[in-house]
């Protein structure tokens, strides 16, 4: 008999499972595909990456890097994949969505104490769990998951970005560069598509938010209307481009068509908007056009993205879609130990946590791993100081909110502001990565035993 249950085998449920048995315990992972397909999904691979392939910034001045430091120091095995699948991103790390899932795949096969299993789990377990069923969880078990929390779950909507093939994008038109040269590579990271006037951009703009989209399906039908009017419940931080689009003509410009720090090597000009595409792959075949998360019909998307400068004869591998993602009410079922409050042996992780973006993911599933570990060898949880940005997000989504509670990836407007402001951000944002790092330190090392 496995000593712990892990449902779910994405970003979240792959870590959580590895934490686990390094730390001595027998796992058995489900995950129900390839047998029950979701529809995001393209493979039944474990920690498929279904949108964008970034995890975020390098940079030890910006949340993502903060947390990237304390998931290197509380020794992640999917942040060693992610950096061991690299593709040129600037200081963003980004990977190859198919080598990371294979190197994530291959390390969980060979450790052996954890047995992956193809199986559609349909109610919670009741031995000692943990939930990391993702944003798709399947209907049978969100109901039980709603039974045990005592309310529905909560929804929003969420959108992917497409892919075009490198040798479709016209170089003649688009060049390479990152904003203000700060690539890997000479020449820059990004192919960038540049419209170099105020009517080829607003020309764009009236035919995105014109163009005909995708009627929602099945479960996510109910607010269909509301969707399509525009007026859906959606993620900030993942908003379908129409949307944005939407809310005013100037909104892409200053946004992620912002094309400040681009200039055209070729002639030194700043275009009026640009829009990016970042490697999707190790071989530099596949581009994702950078927050084009979108709802568009395929036929709508090609006729409209090919009005963007050099993507005119564009190839596309992947057309964007939307779909509903659920989550729990985390502040009624959490501890910020990640542990159900209902249920003590049950631990809960990933995006259905109430946190968002792979690297939150990840981090989520790192804590429920030691701490439901910690839980079956009878030791103290693990409660990440809040100066941390993986202890900030615990304790925000298990925090009750006045306000309406959303989804949150790490940030630093979580942590706690020092007494002496600082004023300039910069410099604020490089104290709260340094604090992070030593009072991470300082909390692990207060333990007798190593975490």
């Amino acid at each position: 008999m496995e000593d712990l249950f892990v449902i779910g085998g994405g970003l979240a449920g792959c870590e959580a499972a590895w934490q686990a048995a390094k730390r001595g315990l027998t796992v058995r992972l489900y995950e129900m595909r390839p047998i029950r397909p979701t529809p995001a999904h393209k493979t039944g691979n474990l920690a498929e990456i279904v949108c964008s392939n970034s995890l975020g910034s390098t940079l030890p001045n910006r949340s993502t890097g903060t947390l990237m430091h304390e998931l290197q120091r509380l020794d992640s095995l999917l942040l060693k994949c992610a950096q061991e699948s690299r593709v040129p991103a600037g200081h963003a790390l980004a990977v190859d969505r198919e080598k990371f899932s294979q190197k994530v795949q291959a390390a969980l096969t060979a450790c052996g104490r954890i047995q992956i299993v193809r199986e559609e789990i349909t109610a919670i377990p009741e031995n000692l769990s943990i939930l990391a069923s993702g944003p798709l969880t399947s209907p049978a078990l969100a109901q039980s998951i709603s039974q045990l929390t005592g309310s529905e779950n909560l929804y929003f909507y969420d959108a992917v970005a497409p892919i075009v093939t490198a040798e479709s994008i016209d170089m003649t038109v688009a060049y390479w560069g990152s904003r203000f040269g700060r690539g890997e590579k000479e020449e820059g990271d990004y192919i960038n598509c540049p419209f170099n006037s105020r009517h080829e951009y607003e020309h764009f703009v009236q035919e995105l938010i014109t163009a005909e989209r995708i009627p929602l399906r099945g479960f996510e039908a109910e607010i269909t209307s509301g969707v399509q009017a525009g007026k859906g419940k959606y993620f900030e931080a993942c908003l379908p481009i129409e949307i944005m689009a939407a809310r005013g003509k100037d909104t892409l410009s200053y946004g992620p068509l912002r094309p400040l720090g681009l200039r055209d090597p070729r002639n030194g000009g700043r275009p009026y908007a640009v829009v990016q595409l970042r490697q999707d792959d190790l071989a530099g075949t596949y581009f994702n056009l950078v927050g084009f998360q979108t709802n568009l019909t395929h036929s709508e998307q090609a006729r409209v993205f090919r009005l963007i400068p050099g993507l005119q004869h564009a190839v596309f591998v992947r057309y964007g879609q939307m779909h509903r993602n659920t989550y729990i009410y985390a502040p009624d079922v959490l501890k910020p130990t990640l542990q159900c409050r209902q249920k003590p042996q049950l631990f809960i992780a990933g995006q259905i946590s109430g946190v968002e973006g792979y690297l939150s993911n990840i981090a989520s599933g790192l804590l429920a791993g030691i701490n439901a570990a910690r839980y079956f060898q009878a030791k103290d949880l693990i409660q990440l100081p809040n100066t941390t940005l993986l202890g900030a997000l615990c304790e925000y989504i298990s925090t009750p909110n006045p306000h309406h509670f959303q989804p949150m990836s790490a940030s630093f407007r979580l942590i706690p502001p020092f007494e002496n402001k600082i004023r300039n951000k910069t410099d604020r944002y490089k104290a709260y990565a340094r604090r992070s790092s030593s009072d991470l330190n300082h909390y692990l090392n207060g333990f007798n035993e190593a975490i």
